[in-house]
């Protein structure tokens, strides 16, 4: 069986105030491409379908063009809301539009219903499982330890009736770590921290677990625990990095998935480019590359240039922002780099703060001692 795995949407997002509906049209028309072409059996959303929790009309159009689209397809869908979305908007009609393959998951009410499909090698159910906080899994599952991300979430995996004799796949849209592997984030994401982690071993009864939450396609420790990356580049940091799709292939229960990456290209590309104005400008330049991509500008000028971004945008229309890099500039960041003989906060208060925030309890004796013996040895407290 063959997936085709997609996450992060963030349908109605804007960069930098450029609206992105219609270059996320673009590339989700690829994905529909890909479906009808038979590339896929199934079709995995792993969460952040839109940018706000309240999408614009806009943005809901064209998410319903795109399930139109999957639907005429006959590929299955198993769609969950991730923390961007709201849980309950994503869930709309979900009991009529399963009828037509797409299964949006439902509002979490204590239970994760698997959707089940088949191949010639048998049974696939597929647990869609869609973001929560421990506080959220404790009030359905009072008995289970789940102070952490981890605990919290290990106890939901263990209340799930897997069959281990199937092929089981988990949609999860969560901040997945794994002991050793550093997880390569972007600006574009929100509310990722480290305290909000839930550990890989977790899922480790799954044969595929298809990760959103982290906008850079990885792996984390397993190869078959995966983030699929946003569908775009929503962020400067993302700018070295290629979008793609993971296109999982189940083979017979027990053996690895294969795992091969799919291009998705948008119509605009977001690159920087570098260097004087005058020389930017120039039609040489200019020509050298699709001048309509969406551009981050270092202007290496010792002086201010007047009318620098209209002058800009005469030549590259999608100009997002300039910023300068010369001799004035590097003294003012190395002068505020110095420390300031400013009052601190306290770090622990902080982290109480925090965690009672993210988790709706204040941390144990004991966190605050494992939290309070990490930061004198990195030398914060």
């Amino acid at each position: 069986m063959r997936l085709l795995h997609l996450a992060d949407l963030h349908i109605g997002k804007r960069v930098c105030d450029f609206p992105m509906i219609g270059d996320q049209r673009h590339v989700l028309g690829q994905v529909l491409g890909l479906l009808r072409a038979g590339t896929a059996d199934a079709l995995l959303v792993a969460g952040d379908v839109y940018d706000k929790s309240q999408p614009s009309s806009e943005a809901v159009a064209l998410v319903d063009w795109f399930l139109q689209g999957v639907a005429d397809t006959g590929v299955p869908a198993i769609v969950i809301p991730g923390n961007h979305d709201s849980a309950e908007r994503v869930a709309y009609a979900g009991g009529l539009l399963s009828r037509q393959g797409i299964h949006m998951a439902p509002a979490f009410d204590g239970r994760i219903e698997p959707v089940m499909l088949a191949d010639e090698h048998g049974p696939v159910a597929v647990w869609p499982i869609p973001f929560l906080h421990p506080a959220q899994i404790r009030h359905f599952l009072p008995d289970a330890k789940a102070d952490t991300y981890t605990d919290a979430f290990r106890a939901l995996v263990a209340s799930l009736p897997l069959d281990a004799s199937v092929r089981n796949v988990a949609v999860v849209h969560q901040f997945v770590t794994a002991a050793g592997v550093t997880v390569e984030r972007s600006d574009s994401e929100v509310s990722v921290g480290g305290l909000d982690n839930v550990d890989a071993s977790v899922f480790d009864p799954f044969d595929y677990v298809a990760l959103g939450h982290i906008h850079r396609a990885q792996r984390v420790g397993r190869d078959c625990v995966r983030y699929a990356g946003s569908l775009l580049k929503y962020s400067l940091s993302e700018a070295d990095y290629d979008k793609s799709a993971p296109l999982v292939t189940l083979g017979a229960k027990g053996e690895e998935p294969g795992i091969e990456l799919v291009p998705l290209t948008p119509p605009h590309d977001l690159r920087r480019i570098r260097g004087p104005l005058a020389k930017l400008v120039s039609a040489d330049v200019v020509s050298a590359a699709d001048a309509q991509d969406y551009l981050h500008v270092i202007l290496t000028d010792q002086d201010p240039q007047v009318n620098a971004m209209a002058r800009l945008r005469d030549a590259y229309p999608n100009v997002m922002s300039i910023e300068y890099d010369n001799a004035r500039t590097r003294a003012a960041g190395a002068q505020a780099d110095a420390p300031a003989d400013e009052p601190r906060e306290d770090p622990l208060q902080l982290f109480s703060q925090f965690y009672e925030a993210q988790n709706g309890t204040a941390p144990t004796e004991r966190q605050l001692a494992i939290v309070e013996e990490e930061l004198e040895g990195i030398g914060v407290m």
